[in-house]
C-alpha cells in the first residue's frame, strides 16, 4: 500500500532482514507491505521501522521487525494455513500472518490492547483475523486444530493445551525460558511424534496465564 512509508519498509527488508537470513518470499513481501507505523502510537511512528522493539502501553511491546519476520518464517506458512497467535498485542504480528495465510485466530488477555488492535484490523480491512480476549495459554479449543501456532510472549514451558490444539502435521513457535531470557523454540508434530529445537536466544514480555507465569 502507498502511505509514504514504502521506502522505509523496503529498507527494512534490505538492511534488517535479508542480511540475517530471512529468505521466505512470502514473509519478505508481507514485511514490505504491512504498515507497521499504524500499530504504534503516533508519536512513535518515525521510529516504527527501526531495528528495535517499541512500547505499546500496558507494559507490552511490539517486537523488533527481525524477530517478527524470523518467527513468521519458522512457521513455514502456506496460504491455506489456519494459524493461532497467542498475544495479539498491538496486532502487527497478526497482520503479517494475515498477509500470508488463510485465517488467523489471535488471543489477548489485555482488553485495551485488543480493542486497539481490532480498530487497526478494521482500518486495514483484515477480515481474515478473528480475535478474542482470554487466557492465551489455554489456546482456542473451539477453533482447533491449528496448522501453526505462534506465541509472542515468553513462558516457563510450552503450554500443554497449545500442543494438544496443534494439528498433525503442525508447527508451534514459542519463546521458553525464565523471565529475562528465553530460547526461541520450534516444536513440530508429525505422525504422532513431537520434536523440538532451539533457534536462538530472545527476550520477550512474560506469558501470563494458567499455563504460564502468574500475574503480578
Amino acid at each position: 500500500m502507498r502511505d509514504g512509508y514504502e521506502k522505509l519498509r523496503a529498507r527494512l527488508v534490505e538492511e534488517q532482514l535479508l542480511p540475517r537470513g530471512i529468505h521466505d518470499p512470502a514473509v519478505l513481501a508481507a514485511m514490505a507491505a504491512v504498515p507497521r507505523h499504524l500499530f504504534v502510537e503516533e508519536a512513535l511512528r518515525p521510529q516504527a521501522y527501526g531495528d528495535f522493539p517499541l512500547p505499546i502501553g500496558e507494559g507490552q511491546t511490539i517486537s523488533q521487525p527481525y524477530i517478527v519476520a524470523l518467527m513468521t518464517q519458522l512457521l513455514e506458512l502456506n496460504k491455506e494455513d489456519r494459524v493461532l497467535e497467542i498475544g495479539t498485542g498491538c496486532g502487527y504480528q497478526a497482520a503479517v500472518l494475515a498477509a500470508i495465510c488463510r485465517q488467523v485466530y489471535t488471543v489477548e488477555r489485555i482488553k485495551p490492547l485488543l480493542a486497539r488492535a481490532r480498530r487497526t484490523f478494521d482500518r486495514l480491512q483484515l477480515f481474515n483475523i478473528l480475535s478474542k480476549a482470554d487466557d492465551g495459554t489455554e489456546g482456542w479449543a473451539e477453533r482447533a486444530p491449528f496448522d501453526k501456532i505462534i506465541v509472542t510472549a515468553g513462558g516457563p514451558s510450552i503450554p500443554s493445551p497449545l500442543v494438544e490444539q496443534l494439528a498433525d502435521p503442525g508447527v508451534l513457535v514459542i519463546p521458553v525460558g525464565d523471565r529475562d531470557l528465553q530460547a526461541l523454540t520450534v516444536l513440530r508434530k508429525q505422525e504422532g511424534e513431537i520434536t523440538s529445537h532451539i533457534e536462538e536466544r530472545v527476550r520477550f514480555v512474560k506469558l501470563v496465564g494458567a499455563h504460564g507465569w502468574k500475574a503480578e
